[in-house]
């Protein structure tokens, strides 16, 4: 086998690697994610994401959702969207349920 081929098969190989390894470590953030949210929760600080979604999905017609993500330093929800292929975030704030603000 030539050297070259030898080469890309080793770099498609590790390529291959690390995107199976990526999500791995995605997922093992969200844990953290989730006990933070249900500590605060627990402690009072912050609303219920079941709460917070009721609250902004309704105003979010013709968006698809795809999901929230919790930073406990903010104190805030972060619920993310999509339409017309481009992805929308919408920050809450976690203690009130009111929007802070949208970015695209």
């Amino acid at each position: 086998m030539p050297l070259s081929i030898m080469r890309w098969s080793t770099a498609i190989l590790a390529l291959g690697l690390i995107a199976t390894l990526a999500p791995a470590a995605d997922a093992q953030q969200r844990p953290d994610e989730q006990n933070e949210a249900r500590r605060d929760l627990r402690n009072g600080n912050v609303r219920s994401l079941r709460e917070i979604e009721a609250r902004v999905l309704p105003t979010k017609r013709g968006m698809q959702y795809l999901g929230p993500e919790y930073d406990p330093t903010a104190m805030a929800y972060r619920l993310k969207f999509i339409r017309d292929g481009r992805v929308v975030f919408v920050d809450v704030d976690a203690r009130t349920g009111q929007i802070l603000g949208e970015s695209r």
